[in-house]
């Protein structure tokens, strides 16, 4: 990583735990803030404005979730969550409350740090971008359609997603989306129709760490299930007849079929 990556902050209550993350990150670059309960942590990341985020569930005053909640009210630092359960609830609510992605112990120091360096390569939405509502996409053929103008820009059934800006809006109107929601949109886009794996997907949201020969565990794909079912909803999907995302069973999934003009 760069030498100036900016300020990390670690919440977590054990002490052996925080002293490895505080040093794994200062290895990386960061400078490095601490707080072993979660209201501390709250007031740590609001103050030193912090980038990157270790987030422990289990914390000795407030859950996990529930300081989440809080910082992405004035933050939209990078948060790794981590714990020691790994039931698929914890998954769902660590996803679906704003993690960017969810680590179980015990981990690899080679692989946070691998992870976080993933995530500070992508561009993120300013915070306060969630609050803008509608929905996204649309082109003439069986897949999207590059902007011949913008060759960063596909369309897609009254979609078009611009790689540029990390901007995606549907029939005209703004459609927030978290990062791995735009990537995972971004490579079902380019992949035409063509049916992407749930291997691939996670390959998309993790980055360069996951290769072609790297482990991909349960727990990495079901969090791609969620991430698809997040975008799903805020696209606002016909489960019947998709506009957009068609699941293949028992493989991952692929784009819908482009619609004739006028058919919405």
């Amino acid at each position: 990583m760069d030498d100036e990556l900016g300020v990390a902050v670690v919440i977590e209550d054990d002490a052996d735990v925080r002293n490895l993350l505080e040093g794994v990150l200062s290895q990386a670059g960061f400078e490095v803030h601490t707080a072993n309960d979660g209201r501390a942590g709250v007031e740590v990341v609001r103050s030193k404005q912090a980038s990157v985020v270790t987030l422990d569930i289990g914390l000795p005053d407030i859950d996990g979730f529930e300081v989440l909640r809080r910082i992405r009210h004035f933050s939209n630092a990078y948060v790794v969550m981590l714990t020691g359960r790994t039931e698929e609830p914890d998954l769902l609510s660590a996803l679906n409350a704003g993690a960017d992605d969810y680590i179980a112990k015990p981990f690899r120091p080679r692989e946070l740090r691998a992870r976080v360096s993933a995530m500070m390569r992508r561009p993120r939405q300013e915070i306060g971008a969630h609050k803008s509502a509608p929905t996204m996409w649309a082109p003439p053929v069986a897949v999207p359609v590059m902007h011949q103008q913008n060759p960063g820009v596909l369309q897609h059934n009254g979609l078009v997603l611009n790689t540029r800006t990390r901007t995606v809006e549907v029939d005209g109107g703004q459609l927030a989306l978290t990062r791995s929601e735009f990537d995972l949109l971004h490579v079902l886009l380019k992949g035409g129709g063509a049916v992407c794996t749930r291997p691939d997907l996670v390959r998309a949201v993790r980055g360069e760490y996951y290769d072609e020969d790297a482990y991909i565990s349960e727990s990495d794909e079901r969090a791609v299930e969620v991430h698809v079912g997040n975008l799903r909803r805020k696209l606002k999907e016909d489960q019947v007849a998709p506009r957009w995302l068609q699941t293949v069973r028992g493989v991952g999934y692929r784009l819908a079929p482009a619609r004739q003009p006028g058919v919405s």
